[in-house]
């Protein structure tokens, strides 16, 4: 039978630990799965958390404070019956069990406690649950600079040689922290946190640096645990809070080299294998968001990287990353879902790499838009890369359909006739009438960094050449020749179509 809230307030009250314990587990396994209650039962969950709180400032026993905090997780997944837990002084309990200082140290005897590991663990997820679904614990923990505590944790479990062991919850308060405030983002990224968190990712893939920006690989290391992904993609998460405005600016040169470092720490990130593929699908994606943020310029360390036997090569530079990448986006179109979200980033990271990079056009270009040798069909109905892309260019989200037309159009070195060529003028004339080339002039360039594309001039098929003629520019294909509408017509029939058509061209421009 599990026991009321009122009897387990009444055992806090005379201080029985043994019977605290026992009816603190069976609460616990009773509620551990429930989220919904009644408006009575969250107040007497708020009278419980209220006689918890107070009751872990005594002097427990490490198996009854463990039990305590792991109530106090269950009731911090009800938004209704948070009031008791929103305070400064049960932020600051539950910050400083889970290991944060901030203005009381930890005394010795609480270093040794032997499982105190699974009671920080207890209470960094009841504090993570708490500023979740709080927006006033949110504000409560700005005000008492809980970000700077938390930072200095994970510094001094950066240096350590230690493993970091419930590391996970520590990285997963400070992504909910510079999520959901935008000051606290400001002040990570102003406290040098992009360097803390890229050593942080040294750490959790134990690294091992070559020559200037490169990450030294082993293709035979077994894959990535489950635990240092998860860790991982915490911290990826947080440095794109940090970063995100950051390829908008011009870094200086100490800035720069920051930002490089950690573009080959993401470089090694898209080539690890994990333990699950879902898995490493998270860790990509996460991976390439923060590619995004970063200032293009640094981006070239994603390049010059050593060849190896088992390299993807193109004009004699390393091709490893683009092709993962490429691999990436193929995965996210197959998927088909949440495409918005999920593929336009890697959409954006590669038009913006062809931009910048040569060799990166032409491998993908090569790749994406091989030369044409069949115009039966429009490209849209094509099963190819290149025919999947174009049908994205007429998607219903304005955004998804941006970034596949532009990614094809940088990939056609945003010359009119070539992307038509490619897409049809049917496909094309959303991406040229939003850049005002629908008369065919070229681009003349709207991004921070412009292109600079060589005049050497496109090599087409034979096939093409032979077609040429025959092709529709609108439908992109060729077509079956149709009859001529004025055969059988006497000329003063042709004479009237004219004028209905004339007509009709009047009211349309009107």
């Amino acid at each position: 039978m599990v026991p009321d809230v009122e009897q387990i307030i009444q055992s806090i009250t005379r201080g029985d630990q043994d019977t605290v314990q026992l009816q603190l587990d069976s609460y616990n396994t009773q509620y551990a799965e429930c989220f919904f209650f009644s408006v009575e039962e969250q107040e007497r969950r708020k009278r419980l958390a209220t006689a918890v709180l107070c009751y872990i400032h005594s002097q427990l026993q490490p198996p009854v404070l463990r039990v305590c905090l792991r109530t106090l997780r269950i009731l911090s997944r009800d938004r209704r019956a948070l009031g008791p837990l929103v305070t400064n002084s049960a932020l600051l309990t539950l910050a400083n069990l889970g290991g944060i200082t901030l203005w009381e140290e930890k005394t010795e005897e609480e270093e040794k406690e032997e499982d105190g590991e699974v009671c920080r663990k207890e209470a960094m997820k009841a504090l993570c649950n708490v500023i979740y679904n709080s927006q006033r614990a949110q504000e409560r923990a700005s005000t008492l600079r809980l970000l700077s505590g938390l930072s200095e944790k994970l510094k001094v479990g950066i240096e350590s040689r230690a493993s970091p062991s419930g590391q996970f919850y520590e990285l997963r308060l400070l992504f909910l922290l510079t999520a959901l405030r935008p000051e606290l983002r400001l002040q990570l990224q102003q406290e040098r946190g992009v360097s803390m968190l890229t050593k942080a990712l040294e750490q959790c893939l134990a690294v091992r640096w070559g020559e200037g920006y490169e990450v030294l690989s082993d293709r035979t290391a077994p894959p990535v645990s489950k635990e240092a992904s998860q860790r991982a993609i915490e911290i990826l998460k947080t440095l794109f809070n940090i970063t995100y405005t950051l390829h908008r600016q011009e870094p200086d040169e100490e800035d720069a080299a920051l930002y490089r470092h950690l573009a080959a720490m993401l470089r090694h990130c898209l080539l690890l294998s994990c333990d699950g593929e879902d898995l490493l699908e998270e860790l990509q994606g996460h991976t390439v968001n923060v590619l995004s943020s970063l200032p293009l310029t640094c981006l070239d360390v994603l390049l010059s990287v050593h060849l190896d036997q088992a390299s993807q090569e193109w004009e004699g530079v390393n091709m490893d990353c683009v092709h993962t990448l490429l691999l990436f986006m193929v995965k996210r179109l197959d998927r088909g879902q949440k495409l918005k979200e999920k593929l336009t980033p890697v959409l954006n990271l590669l038009t913006e790499s062809c931009r910048v990079h040569r060799e990166t056009r032409h491998y993908l270009r090569q790749q994406i838009l091989p030369p044409l040798r069949d115009f039966a069909l429009r490209p849209e109905q094509d099963t190819t890369l290149r025919g999947r892309l174009v049908r994205l260019m007429t998607h219903v989200d304005t955004d998804v359909k941006h970034c596949a037309a532009e990614l094809l159009f940088v990939l056609c070195k945003e010359n009119v006739s070539r992307f038509v060529k490619y897409t049809g003028y049917g496909n094309a004339a959303g991406l040229l009438a939003s850049r005002g080339l629908l008369g065919g002039r070229r681009n003349s360039g709207h991004t921070q960094y412009p292109p600079r594309y060589s005049s050497d001039s496109d090599s087409d098929t034979e096939e093409y050449r032979e077609a040429k003629g025959r092709i529709n520019l609108v439908t992109g294909r060729v077509e079956e020749e149709q009859p001529d509408p004025m055969e059988g017509m006497t000329e003063e029939e042709k004479e009237q179509e004219a004028r209905r058509l004339i007509s009709m061209f009047n009211r349309l421009s009107r």
